[in-house]
């Protein structure tokens, strides 16, 4: 069943070599598309060898990679992800080559996986610390600055004390100078991982900062580094990965918030939206 492949998953990183966490991350993020997978095309995808997903299927209790498959089957493996004939029809164009109707397949297992994310332990520790801490910095380079950017201006609504992290001013001493248990790091980061990602996270850990990583299922690293890793799939056979699932895992961590701060919040978004309007103006007004 999808949870004792999952449970399987997750306890196997706790003694896991380098490639075997890499397969564990990969399968962690991708479990609704897991069928669709060769141990080839997964050995592949992961950048290990075919025989070393063999022999991690056979260290979690599997004979080969199909029997994993088979343990998944019943919740997800023949059941049909896509409703409604439209759906349907993109479907059927996918079993007979359709790329993008694949896509759409692979990126709606992508969403029911955030969702499920959204009902972890971690998920909850993680809502409870962004609502409530003094201070909480986000960060995010390369391409996904811009996600780091949108989810620290959206939060800015719900609560003070929110900052995107200063990338020009060269050593993040704003984040890492804080008083211990006064500020958190919300991270966003994917492949091919920025070394200022890795350096912060390592200095927050050094200063007791919690982390929220925000990541694909290739980041190797991450585990070591964070409190709470949030593995989201990136890979939907397009011609470059997409990261426009962290985007939705950020607006659930937001509404999140919402929920954890109540109806105080009401206060501050409105006075928010009316400096927003004042300086900056809405369309009609």
């Amino acid at each position: 069943m999808t949870e004792s492949v999952r449970a399987r998953l997750s306890e196997s990183l706790l003694t896991a070599t380098n490639a075997e966490k890499a397969i564990a991350n990969y399968m962690l993020a991708n479990l609704n598309g897991l069928p669709f997978e060769t141990s080839a095309t997964l050995a592949a995808k992961v950048g290990v060898s075919e025989p070393t997903v063999g022999r991690f299927c056979r260290s979690l209790g599997y004979a080969r990679f199909k029997d994993l498959k088979s343990d998944l089957r019943d919740n997800i493996g023949d059941r049909p992800w896509l409703v409604g004939d439209r759906l349907k029809q993109f479907r059927d164009r996918n079993l007979e080559g359709d790329m993008l109707a694949r896509s759409l397949d692979l990126e709606i297992a992508a969403l029911v996986r955030i969702y499920e994310i959204a009902h972890t332990k971690e998920w909850k520790h993680t809502i409870k610390r962004l609502a409530t801490i003094p201070r909480v910095f986000v960060a995010g380079f390369q391409t996904e600055r811009g996600i780091a950017q949108y989810f620290a201006n959206q939060l800015q609504y719900l609560r003070p004390n929110v900052s995107l992290a200063d990338v020009a001013g060269g050593n993040f001493h704003e984040i890492l100078m804080e008083p211990p248990k006064s500020a958190c790091l919300v991270l966003f980061e994917a492949r091919r991982y920025s070394q200022l990602a890795i350096s912060l996270a390592r200095e927050a850990r050094s200063a007791k900062i919690p982390i929220t990583l925000v990541t694909d299922a290739f980041c190797d690293w991450g585990h070591d580094l964070v409190d709470e890793m949030f593995v989201v799939p990136t890979e939907f056979d397009m011609f470059w990965e997409s990261t426009a699932q962290m985007a939705s895992l950020g607006n659930l961590l937001l509404n999140g918030v919402f929920n954890e701060l109540g109806v105080s919040v009401e206060k501050r978004m409105n006075k928010v939206s009316e400096l927003h309007a004042k300086f900056t103006g809405y369309v009609g007004e």
